[in-house]
């Protein structure tokens, strides 16, 4: 029982860091390409309790792998390109998941060995952590479902006349994931992609 707490525990900072850096990432970008929207919002912010989806978040500490925070808003009229540029908000989030969980990856490789001691192996679970649950974020995520930012992604490269039916999936979206995750579609296709992911970052 005291192990499952500490694991509990234990993954509070990856995944609450983790959904953040997403959420911030998109907004930054969004921001930069000219829409004010989420800063105003007050939503370009590392405080967690700005991004939290709870159901997002209940699925991402039962799966340590996959879940979702609250998007954070983006107003597509502000930009020149809206398609494209929603495409480039949409990378954002998936990107800056890959590149903390390569640079954690790396962290791991180097000081890894120094840090398996005893008293120090809740940091290294946690670093272990962090590489799982930034390769399910980001995998999870490019799902080309609206709204997930794989959909969002879709639509910006789809011909115009395809953009737009596909975006019309987006109401049902969410539906969509819920029925995948609980009939364990995204376990079979997805997870084998994550774990293959997440070895290759862990023994290079």
């Amino acid at each position: 029982m005291n192990d499952q707490i500490t694991k509990i525990l234990l993954l509070i900072v990856p995944v609450l860091f983790s959904i953040s850096v997403h959420e911030v990432c998109h907004g930054y970008v969004a921001y930069r390409l000219g829409d004010p929207t989420a800063k105003r919002a007050g939503r370009l912010t590392l405080n967690p309790i700005k991004h939290i989806d709870i159901i997002g978040l209940l699925v991402l500490f039962i799966t340590q792998m996959i879940g979702w925070a609250k998007p954070v808003p983006v107003d597509p009229r502000y930009f020149k390109n809206p398609r494209k540029d929603m495409m480039w908000v949409a990378i954002a989030g998936p990107a800056s998941n890959m590149v903390i969980a390569i640079i954690t990856a790396l962290i791991l490789k180097a000081f890894g060995g120094i840090l398996g001691g005893s008293y120090l192996y809740p940091l290294v679970y946690m670093l272990n952590i962090m590489v799982m649950i930034n390769v399910g974020l980001a995998i999870f995520n490019l799902i080309p479902i609206p709204p997930l930012d794989g959909g969002r992604i879709i639509v910006g490269l789809l011909p115009r006349n395809l953009a737009y039916t596909w975006s019309r999936i987006e109401p049902y979206g969410f539906i969509i994931l819920l029925v995948l995750i609980f009939t364990r579609v995204i376990n079979v296709v997805l997870f084998p992609v994550i774990m293959g992911i997440i070895n290759i970052l862990l023994t290079i």
